[in-house]
C-alpha cells in the first residue's frame, strides 16, 4: 500500500513526479480547483481544456506539462463532474477522483494529491480514496515492465496538523489495507487459494493483531458437529470444507455483532454444471469469506468497542465421483433438512451452516454477505449490491453503506415467495421454483436459519469482481466491497 502523508505546503513547490489537482464542469466549459497553482497556468488549461479533450467529467484524468512555476514534472487533472448547489462536492465524488488518479497513475515514484476538502471529513475522503485506488495485482506477473502501485502520496491541506485529520488518515490506512487484503484473496487463483489454503491464509492474517482469536474446523469436525451445507457442498472436491472463527472481544464490548461469509473457493456449479464461458470468474464466490475476514481485522486494529466474530464458510463445489447430488437430503447444522434441487444453489446451504453457528453462539445482530444470485446482476446490475432482511437491520446497512460511499440497494422479501421453499420429502429445497425473484427467494431461504435475531443478507454477486474496465478507485478483478459498508455499520454500533 502507498505510503500517506499530509503536508499543509504550497503544492506548486512540492517536487513530486506528479501534482494531482481537480477540473470541475461548469456551464461556460470547464474550472481548475485548486489553491495556489500559478494563475497562468490555470487560464491555460482553462482555455485549452476543449481541444486537450478535458471535460472535468467524473473519472476523467488527464496530464498535461506543469510548466513554470510548479516544481512537480507534471500536473493531472482528475474530474470531479459539476459543483452541488451549495459549491462543494460530496464525499464520494472526492474519494472516486483521488482514487481514479492514483490508479490511473500506477508506476509513478512519487504523487502530491491537491484536491478541495472544506473540513476533516471531506480529507479523510480524499485520503481514503487516494489509498484505494493505488492498488496493483502482480501476484502472477512475471514481466519486469508490470507496473507497481504508487509509491508514496502527500496530500495537501490546511489540516496538516489537525488531530481529527491525523485521525482519519490512521483510519483510512486500516480500511485500504482491509479492502486490498480482500481484493488480493478474490485475485488469488483457485488452484493456491482452495479452502484449507484460505483457512490458513486467515491463521497468517490474525498474527499479530491484537485481540483476535481463530479457529478451524476440518471437514471431519464439519461432519461430526452436523455441518450438512459444508460437507454436502465440498464432497465433490478432493479438498475438504473448513469453517473458520474469527473472535474479536474487546474488554468493554457494548454489542456482539456476527458476520458470516459465503468462501466457495471454486463454484463450478457440481454437477448441476455451470457454461464453461461462466466458470473462469467463480474464483471470486468467496468474496465475501474474505471481506469478512478483513472487516473483522480492520475492526480489531481500530479498537472499536464491539465484539464482533465472523465465520468463514469455506468450500469447493467441484463435480467430483462423491458429489452430492440433485434429490439427494442434506441435514443443516441445528437439524432442519434440506432437499438438493440444483447443486449450483451452494452458497445458501454454506452460509445456513454459518447463520445456525452465529445464532447459537448468541449475537445481537448477524450481517451475512455473499456472492449469492445470479438475479442480483438481473435486478441491480454489476454496481449496485442488494440488501433484505429485517427492516430495521437492512435498513442500517443502507445508512452505512451511503456513509461509506458503496451502493447498495434496499430489496423486499414479499411473502408470497417463501412458499418455493416447499418440499415434498424435506424441510424446504434449496432453489426457486421459477427463475423469477431469485434473489429475493434466496433471502427467504436464509431467514429459515436466523430465528428472531435481527439480520441482513447482503448480496454482492455482480459488485465484487469487476470484469469491466477499472473506474475511479476500483481496479478490474477483485473490488473489496462489502469491507467499507460492514465496518461503517459496526463504527456505527460502537457509536463512532
Amino acid at each position: 500500500m502507498a505510503d500517506l502523508t499530509l503536508t499543509g505546503k504550497n503544492p506548486s513547490s512540492l517536487k513530486v513526479d506528479a501534482l494531482v489537482v481537480g477540473t470541475c464542469s461548469t456551464s461556460d466549459g470547464v474550472a481548475v480547483v485548486a489553491d495556489q497553482l500559478p494563475e497562468a497556468l490555470v487560464r491555460q488549461i482553462e482555455t485549452l481544456a476543449p481541444r486537450l479533450g478535458v471535460t472535468g467529467a467524473p473519472d476523467e484524468v488527464r496530464r498535461v506539462p506543469a510548466g513554470d512555476g510548479v516544481a512537480a514534472d507534471v500536473v493531472v487533472l482528475a474530474g470531479l463532474g459539476e459543483r452541488a448547489a451549495d459549491g462543494t462536492f460530496s464525499h464520494e465524488v472526492l474519494r472516486s477522483a483521488a482514487g481514479a488518479a492514483t490508479r490511473e497513475l500506477a508506476g509513478t515514484d512519487t504523487v502530491a494529491v491537491a484536491l478541495p476538502a472544506v473540513d476533516e471529513d471531506e480529507l479523510g475522503a480524499v485520503v481514503e480514496g487516494a489509498l484505494l485506488g493505488a492498488y496493483t495485482y502482480t501476484r502472477y506477473r512475471s514481466g519486469k515492465d508490470q507496473k507497481s502501485a504508487v509509491g508514496s502520496v502527500q496530500v495537501v491541506t490546511s489540516f496538516a496538523r489537525s488531530g481529527r485529520a491525523k485521525a482519519a488518515v490512521a483510519r483510512a490506512e486500516v480500511l485500504a489495507a482491509a479492502v486490498h487484503g480482500t481484493r488480493d484473496l478474490v485475485n488469488d487463483a483457485p488452484n493456491e487459494l482452495y479452502p484449507a489454503a484460505f483457512a490458513d491464509a486467515a491463521r497468517a492474517a490474525v498474527k499479530g493483531v491484537k485481540g483476535v482469536k481463530v479457529t478451524v474446523l476440518d471437514d471431519k469436525q464439519l461432519a461430526a458437529g452436523g455441518y450438512g451445507g459444508l460437507v454436502g457442498v465440498g464432497q465433490g472436491s478432493s479438498r475438504g470444507p473448513r469453517l473458520v472463527k474469527l473472535v474479536y472481544t474487546p474488554a468493554k464490548a457494548t454489542e456482539k455483532v456476527a458476520i458470516v461469509g459465503k468462501g466457495i473457493t471454486f463454484d463450478t456449479g457440481g454437477i448441476s454444471l455451470k457454461p464453461p464461458a461462466s466458470m473462469p470468474t467463480m474464483k471470486s464466490d468467496m468474496a465475501g469469506a474474505a471481506a469478512v475476514l478483513h472487516t473483522v481485522l480492520a475492526a480489531a486494529r481500530l479498537g472499536l468497542p464491539v465484539a464482533v466474530t465472523g465465520y468463514l464458510c469455506l468450500a469447493e463445489n467441484m463435480p467430483g465421483g462423491n458429489a452430492q447430488r440433485p434429490a439427494d437430503v442434506i441435514t443443516i447444522r441445528g437439524g432442519k433438512t434440506v432437499e438438493v434441487t440444483n447443486t449450483d444453489a451452494e452458497g445458501r446451504l454454506v452460509m445456513a451452516d454459518g447463520l445456525v453457528a452465529a445464532v447459537e453462539d448468541g449475537h445481537d445482530v448477524v450481517l451475512d454477505i455473499a456472492t449469492l444470485t445470479g438475479a442480483q446482476m438481473v435486478a441491480l446490475g454489476n454496481r449496485t449490491s442488494g440488501v433484505m432482511g429485517t427492516d430495521a437491520v437492512r435498513d442500517e446497512v443502507k445508512a452505512a453503506a451511503d456513509d461509506a460511499g458503496e451502493a447498495f440497494w434496499p430489496m423486499p422479501m414479499p411473502a408470497e415467495l417463501k412458499a418455493g421453499l416447499k418440499s415434498n420429502v424435506a424441510d424446504m429445497v434449496n432453489s426457486a421454483p421459477s427463475r423469477w425473484g431469485g434473489m429475493l427467494f434466496a433471502a427467504h431461504f436464509l431467514a429459515e436459519f436466523v430465528g428472531d435475531t435481527p439480520w441482513a443478507h447482503l448480496d454482492i454477486a455482480g459488485p465484487s469482481y469487476n470484469e469491466g474496465s477499472s473506474f475511479g478507485y476500483t481496479p478490474a478483478g477483485g473490488t473489496g466491497v462489502g469491507v467499507r459498508t460492514m465496518l461503517a455499520f459496526l463504527e456505527g454500533r460502537a457509536g463512532a
